[in-house]
């Protein structure tokens, strides 16, 4: 199943790794680390012009990716779980 994380953007459920709140996940230093990281290893995906709220992470087909996404962390796992409780 697909879920849609917003502006145009659509993840396979199936390589979702996790989905990460901004605030939570910056506090600590590994956090922080994280996505300068994966800018500079060119796997971050900006898809909001907007302040991101959350970052998901993906992996199995394309190698890893990092999503940023304007939609709170709450409600991307809503979508995800509302997707996977459909099959």
């Amino acid at each position: 199943m697909y879920v849609h994380a917003g502006n145009n953007l659509v993840l396979n459920t199936r390589n979702i790794i996790g989905i990460f709140d901004m605030d939570n996940t910056t506090v600590s230093k590994r956090g922080r680390d994280f996505l300068p990281r994966s800018q500079s290893e060119g796997t971050l995906v900006n898809s909001t012009e907007e302040l991101p709220q959350s970052f998901i992470l993906t992996g199995k087909e394309n190698g890893r990716r990092v999503y940023l996404s304007s939609l709170s962390a709450r409600v991307l796992a809503s979508r995800a779980k509302k997707r996977s409780l459909a099959l």
